[in-house]
C-alpha cells in the first residue's frame, strides 16, 4: 500500500508533551532491521511495538486507522532514532506496526 506525502500537510504536528511521555515506555521496544538495498536505494523497516499504535494520536492515522506516511519530526518524535537521510515512505498495510523508510544508496558520501 503506497502513500505519498502529498497527502500530508506540509507541516510536522508534533507531538505534545503528554502524547510524547504516553509513547516513553514504548520506546525501549523499538526494533530495527539490517539496512538491505538495490541499486538505487538503501532500506530499512522499523518495528514498533504493536501495543503502542493505541497510543499514537488519531491525526497521525488516516481514516482506516493505519499511521499516515510521517515526516521526519514526526517519527523521530515517536522515539524512532535513525541517521540523517532516511525517509518514511510505505507503512506495511498487514501489519500496520511496520514502518518502511528508505534513502539513496550511499547516502552522505560524496
Amino acid at each position: 500500500m503506497s502513500r505519498s506525502h502529498a497527502a500530508r500537510s506540509q507541516r510536522p504536528r508534533l507531538l505534545t508533551e503528554t502524547e510524547r511521555e504516553r509513547l516513553d515506555e514504548f520506546i525501549p521496544e523499538i526494533n530495527y532491521s539490517a539496512r538491505y538495498s538495490d541499486s538505487k536505494n538503501e532500506y530499512r523497516h522499523v518495528m514498533l511495538p504493536k501495543a503502542m499504535l493505541d497510543y499514537i494520536p488519531s491525526d497521525y492515522k488516516d481514516s482506516t486507522g493505519l499511521l499516515k506516511i510521517l515526516m521526519e519530526d514526526e517519527w523521530r518524535g515517536l522515539g524512532i532514532t535513525q541517521s540523517l537521510g532516511w525517509e518514511h515512505y510505505e507503512i506495511h498495510a498487514p501489519e500496520p506496526h511496520i514502518l518502511l523508510f528508505k534513502r539513496p544508496k550511499n547516502y552522505g558520501q560524496k
